[in-house]
């Protein structure tokens, strides 16, 4: 073979071709998986999520066309992929039904960021303890916000009430009408009396949320028999609880509907709520502000606010526009210890 001299001219043929992806153009058509299989996100964990159809469990990723959407226990979501739940398979989640409720919190009041809690639970279960550690009215108060703007029904759980008595805490938030269970320890065991609690959770989706050391891990494993989830004890030092739940996790009751656990809070922060959805969910008060000025927040000592007016004039409850102010004062100071 003769050598190329310095002369010699090169030609498009001595230049190797980096082999294309191909010819066929991108779409951005994603396939409309109308075979996926309907599921129910029970836990989050590191990227994967268990879900339950038919009575079984598998464990799923979410797919590349997704993208960025967070997936959330709750969730209602369609799976392709090996669904047999075997050991070792996994299967996509390719779609996210659209959500009935969102329960959303921020880390503080200045934190732009919205954290979705859970989707699609229907109740929320504020649980505090009436002592050890002490209740935190504040918590309470934000947590009943975030449910009145999510579209989700409260309900006030006070457990511990053989070491302390609930009245006091009942008497403060019965303007707003909540509903509230009391449970305490049954005599001879070591677990809550829980048969009241069990007739508000029944055929209905119920995320509970609280301090730590509250009870919310013993409150579960009552209405769960064999939920088997690990519970602390309450510093004696600084009157907080130990965080025993690290992730949400949905479990389904005996008799239908579920519970969602959520790992222990210290903070709920409101950033994300418009105080102009929050009387909305006071139909009695909402209907006395029509003739508010613009822009009034009916807070306390806005000038002019219909709802002191109404108060003047008694067609308001003078207890149930103090507790709403004090919900919508709530938002404005985090809910510390």
């Amino acid at each position: 073979m003769a050598r190329r001299t310095a002369a010699s001219s090169y030609d498009e043929g001595d230049v190797r071709v980096r082999p294309g992806r191909g010819s066929r153009p991108r779409s951005k058509l994603r396939p409309a998986h109308t075979d996926a299989t309907p599921a129910l996100v029970i836990a989050v964990d590191r990227g994967r999520y268990t879900c339950v159809l038919d009575g079984r469990t598998v464990t799923a990723m979410t797919a590349r066309e997704l993208g960025r959407k967070a997936v959330v226990v709750g969730d209602r979501v369609g799976l392709v992929g090996d669904v047999s739940g075997a050991p070792g398979t996994l299967a996509r989640i390719v779609r996210v039904e659209e959500r009935a409720t969102v329960l959303r919190r921020t880390a503080d009041d200045d934190d732009p960021v919205e954290r979705i809690i859970v989707a699609n639970a229907d109740q929320l279960m504020i649980v505090t303890a009436v002592a050890d550690p002490e209740p935190r009215p504040r918590l309470i108060d934000r947590a009943l916000v975030a449910a009145f703007d999510a579209g989700i029904e409260p309900l006030l759980c006070l457990t511990k009430a053989d070491l302390a008595d609930p009245g006091p805490l009942l008497a403060a938030y019965a303007p707003l009408q909540v509903p509230a269970v009391v449970t305490r320890l049954a005599p001879g065991s070591s677990g809550a009396d829980v048969g009241d609690v069990l007739q508000h959770l029944r055929d209905r989706v119920t995320v509970l949320v609280g301090h730590s050391g509250v009870g919310k891990s013993t409150l579960v494993n009552a209405v769960v028999p064999g939920a088997d989830r690990a519970t602390g004890r309450v510093n004696v030092v600084t009157g907080r609880g130990r965080h025993t739940s690290t992730s949400a996790v949905a479990l389904a009751l005996p008799d239908g509907g579920w519970v969602i656990d959520t790992p222990g809070i210290r903070s709920f922060g409101l950033a994300h709520v418009d105080p102009d959805r929050l009387i909305l969910a006071f139909p009695d008060l909402a209907a006395e502000t029509e003739d508010c000025p613009r822009g009034c927040t009916h807070a306390d000592g806005e000038p002019e606010c219909g709802l002191d007016a109404a108060l003047a004039a008694g067609r308001v409850d003078a207890d149930r526009l103090a507790s709403y102010r004090r919900l919508l004062a709530s938002r404005d100071r985090q809910a510390g210890d």
